[in-house]
């Protein structure tokens, strides 16, 4: 990506745009002078040499390149004409066609990164207009490979979908690390070690799977067969309808961003 590219995030001071600028930052994609960050009450004390305004459009004007970040429901109260720019969209369910009405440009990306943009941790699904070119694509692959990883998928149904599976970033492992902290308590653990235990597993499962690179299919299969107490739970977990509940988890995520595109 070219060094002397100006970037300008709408909501740079909120938590999911201030991320996203700090990895710009942090890789070195993007000078602290050509990044433009807008906020709307008062100023975050970080990113120093950065251009920090309130004014959306004056951040566009000064920018080649958009990142919308702000929630879905305060982008209807969003005007800011990108005149022809490169627009990347990190809201939920907002369509392209809508986005391109919006601000005034066919070169639109539509994308959803996660929690771990904080640690360069992110998964990030993106899908481009049709007027979206070559140069347009190595852009947006750069800026969230700086966030972790990411993917072009063809269809907005995909990115819906998505919407529910990786855009939850930690909200899921959290969940199931709730459920499982309460019950060692309930069992009498201490909260501070039954807050440990579970952790570690988990962060540190997930660096092994990322290291490994096994199917999670192939790891319970693993599990399943050495008929110990793991697989005892596992057995356990799945008669009370642990797979239906994550299935329906993720089916009313997806309605969910469709429906906030059909209102967008």
């Amino acid at each position: 990506m070219d060094g002397s590219l100006r970037i300008g995030i709408v909501g740079g001071g909120g938590w999911l745009g201030g991320a996203i600028a700090g990895a710009l930052l942090d890789t070195g994609l993007v000078e602290p002078h050509r990044l433009s960050l807008s906020y709307r009450k008062e100023q975050p004390q970080r990113f120093a040499n950065t251009v920090w305004t309130t004014d959306n459009q004056a951040l566009v004007d000064r920018s080649d390149v958009v990142i919308l970040a702000v929630r879905p429901a305060d982008w209807s109260g969003l005007a800011a004409d990108a005149n022809g720019k490169l627009v990347i969209s990190v809201m939920a369910g907002i369509r392209l066609r809508a986005l391109s009405d919006r601000h005034n440009t066919c070169r639109v990306i539509r994308s959803l990164p996660n929690a771990g943009a904080e640690v360069g941790k992110s998964y990030t699904p993106w899908i481009a207009s049709s007027a979206v070119n070559d140069g347009d694509r190595a852009i947006v692959r750069a800026i969230f490979d700086a966030c972790g990883s990411q993917d072009e998928v063809t269809s907005e149904t995909d990115i819906d979908y998505l919407t529910g599976l990786s855009g939850s970033g930690p909200a899921f492992p959290a969940l199931l690390a709730s459920a499982m902290m309460h019950d060692a308590i309930a069992y009498g653990l201490s909260e501070e070690i039954a807050r440990r235990a579970v952790t570690t597993v988990l962060a540190g499962a997930g660096r092994l799977i990322e290291h490994r690179e096994d199917c999670p299919d192939d790891i319970v299969r693993a599990f399943l067969d050495y008929r110990g107490t793991t697989a005892a739970a596992i057995e356990g977990m799945r008669a009370a309808g642990f797979d239906t509940s994550v299935a329906n988890g993720l089916s009313a995520a997806f309605k969910k961003s469709v429906s906030m595109g059909d209102a967008s």
